[in-house]
């Protein structure tokens, strides 16, 4: 069993940054960031396996950046230039297997911590 706490959520203008911290209870070998807004599906925004290798949805590439520190067991997103879409809650999701982007292949799941983007 792993447990995920999620950290450093908050409110930002347009074009703001904020960086979210995923806090594992264990090792995984594959870490996401999903996010959900309401009335939305909950959809992935990037992955990144025990190697590092990382997959960006369309929508946050070039702005946010995954990275996690083995060692620590911390996962990190730094988001940057983000816009009002970009508001919702936000999960952090582990797996022991390398997968992609759907949140069906995670196993664990964090309680998430809201992002809120205003114009």
């Amino acid at each position: 069993q792993v447990q995920l706490v999620e950290s450093g959520g908050g409110s930002v203008q347009a074009g703001g940054s904020l960086r979210l911290s995923c806090a594992a209870s264990g090792n995984t070998g594959c870490m996401g960031w999903f996010r959900q807004a309401p009335g939305n599906e909950r959809e992935g925004v990037v992955g990144i396996q025990w190697s590092g290798s990382t997959k960006y949805a369309d929508s946050v590439k070039g702005r946010f950046t995954i990275s996690r520190d083995n060692a620590k067991k911390i996962l990190y997103l730094q988001m940057n230039s983000l816009k009002p879409e970009d508001s919702a809650m936000y999960y952090c999701a582990a797996s022991y297997i390398p997968v992609g982007l759907t949140p069906s292949e995670y196993k664990y799941w964090g309680q998430g911590t809201q992002v809120t983007v205003s114009s």
